[in-house]
């Protein structure tokens, strides 16, 4: 076959692996969407959502006696007489705490379900808030604390005034418990709310309803966690020290004007599912940089491997992509990956040991596929770095090429003569 008869086969078998492989990805997608939809109402209610502790409410209220007057007047609209009227009205003042000091324990708990993992995390809560009344005149000191989550569990949970246990006066309402309590001038009330619950994904805490001044606020936080990653928008900690399996973090501020909230993001496994897709999505540029080399050393030393064979090449490595997206709901995916290439490389070496040689097809071909597939695909598993690995193998493969076609005589090796 003319050698550019053979690259355009070549290409048309490019073409029809790309199409599968982005239906493959459009399935592993929708699989992966459909699931997190249905199974994280379910989770949800089996666990616990995502949990944000508002701080508590401090209002001051009061009574004030109002005067007011009217007028009575005659037909003519003369003032015959003054009406003279007194009542109580209601007044309120929300004012801020004193001092905040919390301690925070977060404990993680992953869960999987189907192509989904779910960082759930039990937490343990202890705060206490100070007020210290500086009006001369007495009032009444309402304090409302909101639970995060109206349908989640607490267990152990406490709250007092004072150091004094309420006991049922502490029994939360629709999630939120109020206590009301008459302060005097100079006077210094406490209040404490401890509990056991658990949540998934992220726990915050808000200092604030809206951009307010917190004072002498402190938050220390443990995790049993080493990768921690903050809420954005929020405050990152003031100090963090590395307490062997996770982290001793805190939160530490004399007076400052903040509406940002603070807190954690569990960390996760690889979703199994997104893995499946990019993995699915980048295949192409793997398969595109195989052929290349392949055909390169072929055209190099006169191999003649015809489009029909990089066909079952192409399938061969879409069986990598198939068998990874569904064995990855069976399997943790670093089983599924090793074995989904095994069986990828497997069906590659033995099938041009007997189109080319076995020294081919281990050597060049075999160090090839691990280079472009295996090692590409590995990058999948870190973050950020796909690109600059397609990158780094683009340009090796670039150079690995350049130096062995330097002395090419390219004018001749398409031409009818060198494919004879």
């Amino acid at each position: 076959m003319h050698p550019i008869l053979r690259a355009f086969g070549i290409f048309i078998v490019f073409a029809m692996a790309t199409l599968g492989w982005l239906v493959l990805a459009g399935v592993t997608d929708s699989r992966s969407r459909d699931s997190n939809s249905s199974l994280r109402s379910d989770v949800g209610e089996l666990w616990g959502n995502a949990q944000t502790q508002a701080a508590p409410v401090f209002t001051l209220r009061w009574t004030e006696e109002v005067v007011t007057s009217a007028d009575i007047t005659d037909s003519l609209g003369r003032v015959l007489s003054t009406k003279v009227e007194r009542h109580e009205e209601a007044r309120s003042l929300g004012v801020e705490p004193g001092s905040t000091d919390i301690d925070v324990g977060l404990q993680l708990d992953e869960r999987r379900r189907g192509l989904l993992w779910f960082p759930l995390y039990n937490v343990e809560f202890a705060g206490t808030w100070t007020y210290r009344h500086a009006d001369a005149a007495t009032r009444w000191l309402e304090m409302t604390f909101t639970l995060p989550d109206q349908n989640a569990l607490y267990d152990n949970f406490v709250v007092t005034v004072d150091g004094e246990d309420l006991g049922d006066r502490g029994r939360p309402v629709d999630g939120v418990v109020t206590r009301t309590v008459p302060v005097t001038y100079g006077q210094l009330v406490t209040l404490g709310v401890r509990y056991t619950s658990r949540g998934a994904d992220q726990w915050t805490y808000r200092p604030s309803p809206g951009v307010g001044q917190i004072d002498d606020f402190v938050l220390r936080m443990t995790t049993d966690f080493e990768e921690v990653d903050f809420p954005v928008p929020g405050l990152s900690p003031t100090s963090s020290v590395a307490n062997g399996g996770g982290w001793n973090l805190e939160w530490n501020f004399t007076r400052a004007v903040t509406g940002f909230p603070l807190g954690m993001i569990l960390p996760t496994h690889i979703q199994p599912g997104e893995l499946a897709t990019s993995l699915s999505v980048s295949a192409p540029l793997s398969l595109g940089l195989f052929f290349l080399w392949i055909f390169a050393l072929g055209l190099l030393r006169g191999v003649q491997v015809h489009p029909i064979n990089y066909l079952f090449i192409a399938g061969a490595f879409f069986s990598f992509n198939l068998l990874f997206a569904y064995t990855a709901d069976l399997l943790p995916v670093e089983q599924a990956f090793a074995l989904s290439a095994a069986v990828s490389v497997l069906l590659v070496a033995s099938y041009l040991r007997l189109v080319v040689g076995a020294r081919f097809a281990l050597v060049e071909a075999g160090l090839a596929q691990l280079v472009y597939q295996v090692g590409f695909g590995v990058a999948h598993f870190r973050d950020g770095t796909t690109g600059l690995t397609i990158t780094v193998l683009g340009i090796g493969t670039l150079f690995a090429l350049m130096q062995l076609t330097g002395r090419v005589d390219w004018s001749t090796a398409f031409s009818r003569k060198a494919a004879a």
